[in-house]
């Protein structure tokens, strides 16, 4: 089996993945491959990769594949699915993040039981290289919230530079199709009580022409509408509880000027208004009920994910 893999998605990267791929290269061993999954390029990264497939410097640690369904979610997936190594490294090709900083994140995974080492940006040089306004309040945002949610200090959520475990990848079910899916890694190792560690890294923004391939605004819709959706499937009881609650305020806006009137005077004079405060009182109910059998059947797919777990960890040794 592979020791090491770096995991490359490439998606227009012509200026940049000569430099990464040989960056990366000198930090690797003999038993250590690099893997670049092309995602329908229209430039000359696929050139410039079958130029450095027939170097000999390159030629046995590169290996060069297809993903053809768009999005960086797609690719990771084909990735996951294909690559079998002990350490799994996943980098993006823009040559934004440093090799260097290889080893800082590898050690924990490799030596300390870390399921995924995340590079932190955002405490290091990221507000003051990015260039994105908003893409710095997208970043703060999505880790205000994650934070937020799953009671957590995880200092960058949506960092493109990270390793992982060998459990952690072939457990990781990947749903996104599109740059959320970092978001989504993360969710799931902190859902799952997998082992979780950042490390302050060094940023640096894209080199002149080299376009972003993150939209702002509507992958920064898709992230948040993936918290929504993974806090919803994840924390079912805190969720719907929540929401039992807003609708139990709405039925006592409602109910308790009728009831005070009713006391006073011994009549209801807006029926409409107490039929609709009832319907809304049953949905509270059923709301809240819903949250806890949603929450008992996530607690029992936390067991079943702990036994599965537990066979990959001994086919492994």
């Amino acid at each position: 089996m592979i020791e090491v893999a770096v995991l490359i998605p490439t998606y227009n990267e012509g200026l940049t993945i000569r430099k990464v791929v040989s960056d990366f290269s000198k930090k690797l061993s003999k038993n250590d491959r690099i893997f670049v999954y092309n995602n329908n390029s229209t430039d000359n990264t696929v050139s410039i990769l079958n130029e450095m497939k027939q170097e000999k410097e390159f030629c046995d640690i590169l290996i060069i594949k297809n993903e053809y369904e768009q999005g960086k979610g797609n690719v990771i997936r084909r990735m996951f699915r294909e690559i079998d190594a002990k350490y799994y490294v996943l980098v993006d090709a823009d040559d934004t993040y440093s090799a260097d900083d290889l080893d800082k994140l590898l050690n924990l995974v490799k030596y300390e039981n870390v399921d995924m080492a995340v590079g932190d940006r955002l405490s290091s040089t990221y507000f003051s290289e990015n260039k994105r306004a908003f893409h710095n309040l997208g970043n703060n945002l999505v880790k205000f919230f994650i934070n937020l949610i799953f009671h957590t200090d995880v200092k960058d959520i949506m960092t493109g530079y990270r390793c992982m475990s060998y459990n952690f990848v072939k457990t990781f079910p990947v749903m996104s199709k599109g740059f959320e899916i970092e978001t989504e890694m993360t969710i799931h190792a902190l859902q799952y009580n997998m082992s979780v560690k950042t490390v302050v890294i060094k940023y640096k923004d894209s080199i002149e022409g080299s376009v972003s391939k993150l939209n702002t605004y509507t992958d920064g819709i898709k992230v948040l509408f993936t918290i929504f959706r993974l806090y919803k499937n994840n924390k079912p009881f805190s969720f719907f509880g929540v929401l039992s609650i807003i609708l139990l305020i709405f039925f006592m806006i409602l109910f308790i000027p009728i009831f005070i009137n009713f006391l006073n005077v011994g009549l209801v004079f807006k029926i409409p208004t107490l039929i609709i405060s009832s319907i809304v009182l049953v949905i509270s109910i059923i709301t809240f009920f819903t949250g806890v059998i949603l929450q008992s059947i996530s607690e029992e797919s936390k067991k079943n994910f702990e036994f599965k777990l537990n066979i990959l960890s001994r086919l492994n040794k």
